[in-house]
């Protein structure tokens, strides 16, 4: 189910109905247990809405990591523990990797083995990647080497711990919960906040906006470039790069911001996942502010087991590296996407050799690093748009070199474009420099009227209706 279609727009209300209703009505002794199990089936529900029989394979990842983390914690020996957690992640990897990687691994080897001049025929299955299966496979990871560790305790529901991982707003996209902030909100009543259920509609109606009216807007001219590469050239392809830099972050954040916006009117609290990104003054500070709940989740379980960066600076960058290339790896069965992640890990062991990833900047200094950030990051884009290695290689030459200045799609898609860009640009600069208060909230008129007003005017004179599913859910 897209956050972004008409069975969502009947499916959310009711479920707050019906929460709501029975939060009021319900004796304590009930309460949470019926609440909950409301939220879990309607999270299958959710989830089942793409593809049924997937829900399957939702389930058998939350029983292996639910059955480990409680033969983690009676364990009383280190050897068994690990046992416990090395199964865990063994069986949830095995069944990612063959859902989102066989077929890659497949065509690589048979790549490789064709170039020495050894044919072999590796037999390929015809399935569909389930949607979202990289985001609860890492989530519920996290939660058994949480237990491993001793941060949390192993949850005894299985109930309790089914809907952490099914979640239904960031079930397919995200933000990567953690067992410390989520799991626990499961235990607790949640009453009805006007003010926090407002704060959530209004996240809700930003996300909207920036999908639909950005996002998918400018989708139309990227699709029209990145799909017909050979057919462009260098201003078209450059153009078409800044926008897709516009594009996965409007997709991107936009469902973040109605996923956070749904929870929050239910009660619940999900973690932020952007911070203004593209204000980033390094790559450092970049992964920072984007996607932060994936950044942390490689950080905690990938980066500092590997020894961070309290360590020797060849081992620093070794470890960045492997971490950035796996980063890529997760994002999708592609060479574009592992280039794109060690680009990134490049870019980081760079700044640390030149000391800037902590760096304090001023004024027009920061500007400048502001932009450099940028320009990386946008050809970095370009070959995680890209739907090959060697499209990307031709888009980048493309970019550096000159045409004549053309517009696909025409004057007035771009136009409408750069409303929108502009209407963020000034809430992102408004809320970058003024961290103390958001763009609206000093008002209470423009804030809970007029703000929420112009939003609804924009998305339905603006936005793009038929756009499809948000680019993450192929991660």
């Amino acid at each position: 189910m897209l956050f972004n279609s008409l069975q969502f727009l009947w499916f959310f209300p009711s479920i707050c109905l019906i929460y709501r209703f029975l939060n009021s009505v319900l004796p304590p002794k009930y309460k949470l247990t019926v609440c909950n199990l409301l939220l879990l089936v309607g999270s299958y529900y959710f989830y089942m809405c793409w593809q049924p029989k997937y829900a399957l394979l939702l389930l058998l990842s939350t029983a292996v990591t639910y059955l480990s983390a409680r033969l983690i914690e009676n364990s009383t020996s280190d050897r068994n523990k690990k046992i416990w957690l090395t199964a865990a992640i063994v069986l949830n990897l095995a069944i990612l990797f063959f859902y989102k990687y066989y077929a890659f691994a497949a065509e690589t080897i048979t790549a490789l083995m064709s170039s020495m001049g050894i044919a072999i025929n590796i037999p390929g299955f015809d399935i569909l990647l389930p949607v979202g299966i990289s985001f609860y496979i890492f989530q519920a990871l996290g939660y058994s080497i949480d237990v491993y560790r001793g941060n949390v305790q192993a949850e005894k529901n299985f109930l309790t711990y089914a809907l952490f991982v099914s979640f239904f707003p960031q079930l397919v996209a995200g933000p990567i919960e953690r067992s410390t902030n989520l799991l626990k909100q499961f235990k607790e009543e949640h009453q009805f906040d006007y003010d926090y259920a407002m704060s959530g509609f209004k996240l809700m109606l930003w996300g909207y906006f920036i999908k639909l009216c950005m996002a998918d807007r400018a989708a139309i001219y990227v699709d029209n470039v990145f799909n017909n590469i050979n057919s462009h050239e260098g201003y078209s392809t450059l153009i078409a790069s800044i926008m897709f830099t516009i594009q996965i972050y409007g997709d991107f954040a936009g469902y973040t911001f109605i996923a956070i916006g749904c929870a929050r009117i239910m009660g619940f609290s999900l973690n932020d996942n952007f911070r203004r990104p593209y204000f980033a003054v390094s790559i450092t500070d970049f992964w920072r502010r984007w996607h932060i709940s994936l950044s942390t989740w490689f950080r905690d379980y990938v980066y500092f087991p590997l020894g961070g960066s309290r360590t020797t600076k060849a081992k620093t960058y070794r470890n960045l590296m492997i971490t950035f290339g796996i980063s890529g790896l997760w994002h999708g069965a592609n060479w574009t996407f592992i280039v794109w992640g060690l680009l990134h890990g490049i870019a980081q062991c760079v700044e640390r050799a030149l000391g800037l990833h902590k760096r304090e900047l001023h004024s027009w200094n920061k500007l400048l690093h502001i932009l450099a950030t940028l320009f990386i990051v946008n050809i970095a884009w370009v070959l995680f748009r890209a739907n090959t290695i060697s499209d990307a290689v031709i888009a980048v030459q493309q970019m550096f070199s000159p045409s004549d200045f053309t517009l696909v799609n025409g004057k007035f898609t771009a136009f409408l474009v750069l409303i929108v860009i502009f209407i963020v640009f000034v809430k992102e600069t408004i809320e970058e420099f003024n961290s103390n208060t958001s763009s609206t909230s000093n008002n209470p008129l423009l804030s809970n009227y007029i703000w929420p007003i112009f939003l609804l005017v924009c998305i339905g004179l603006l936005g793009v209706f038929d756009g499809g599913q948000f680019i993450y859910f192929q991660f």
